[in-house]
């Protein structure tokens, strides 16, 4: 044990599961992971009837309400049997179970537009996504169109790590906004001594979390208007991609897969696999 934590890369100290997407999520202590993800992760999405594209915060010109909803397990969800329903909470404060038939009519009402509650996605899904004019972008002032992973609700990959080095960086970078893990929505936070965009160089390894699982790091996250969202006491704030995309080409963590499940805590050691 002394020699894990010896060459640890950090310590896990927060997880976060987001059972709809481009909803707010809920934090986790713990959660079984599998090759889709923390489990439940991405489970639904809200789709477009009129085009079958997903809606997402990506496009918020389109859909500019969806984070402020936020879904909930009724109940954990438990490996090797059906996830559990989801309790959807409306910005006034009253929610909505999935598995009510009102759910999607209930949404809509909300929304301003027709929606249908998808818990599988088709082979071929994409969503819209709109750039915002900040330099450092692949594109800008433009809406394109974005495949998916096929029968998959995740934007790239199933696993989201972000840093405190990262995020303490950018705070450094730009003090005026306010960088909080929330508004670059990861699955795993892992905490690292330095003050610096350190899992840019984990990209391409393996990266082993807690005595089981194992996390093949594919690529840097590209990020997106969304970080700029306002998101419950979350001000809007261009400045946050401006800087990500001024400082670290516009990524903020890194996107992984699983190559082995099992259970992740808080307070996992994170370690070079």
């Amino acid at each position: 044990m002394a020699t894990e934590a010896r060459d640890a890369l950090g310590t896990v100290v927060s997880l976060w599961r987001y059972p709809v997407k481009s909803m707010m999520g809920e934090e986790l202590n713990a959660s079984e992971v599998t090759d889709r993800g923390l489990l439940g992760d991405r489970a639904y999405a809200l789709v477009d009837p009129s085009t079958g594209k997903v809606a997402s915060a990506k496009n918020p010109r389109k859909w500019p309400r969806l984070f402020d909803f936020r879904a909930a397990y009724t109940e954990p969800p438990q490996g090797g049997r059906s996830l559990p329903s989801v309790r959807i909470t409306f910005p006034d404060g009253s929610h909505v179970r999935t598995d009510d038939s009102r759910a999607e009519s209930a949404i809509a009402q909300v929304l301003g537009a027709p929606v249908k509650l998808m818990a599988s996605a088709p082979d071929q899904v994409s969503l819209e996504e709109y750039w915002p004019d900040i330099e450092g972008l692949a594109h800008r002032e433009t809406v394109t169109d974005e495949p998916m992973p096929p029968n998959t609700f995740f934007d790239a990959a199933t696993i989201h790590i972000l840093t405190t080095g990262t995020v303490n960086r950018l705070r450094q970078l730009y003090p005026e906004g306010r960088f909080e893990v929330r508004r670059f929505r990861p699955n795993i936070v892992v905490e690292v001594p330095q003050m610096d965009f350190v899992e840019n160089e984990w990209v391409g390894h393996t990266v082993a979390i807690g005595d089981t699982v194992r996390v093949e790091v594919a690529t840097n996250c590209g990020r997106c208007v969304m970080t700029t969202l306002p998101q419950g006491d979350l001000p809007r704030d261009p400045g946050i991609l401006k800087a990500a995309a001024k400082h670290n080409k516009a990524n903020v963590g890194v996107y992984g897969s699983v190559v082995r499940g099992g259970s992740v805590h808080r307070g996992d050691l994170v370690r070079l696999a």
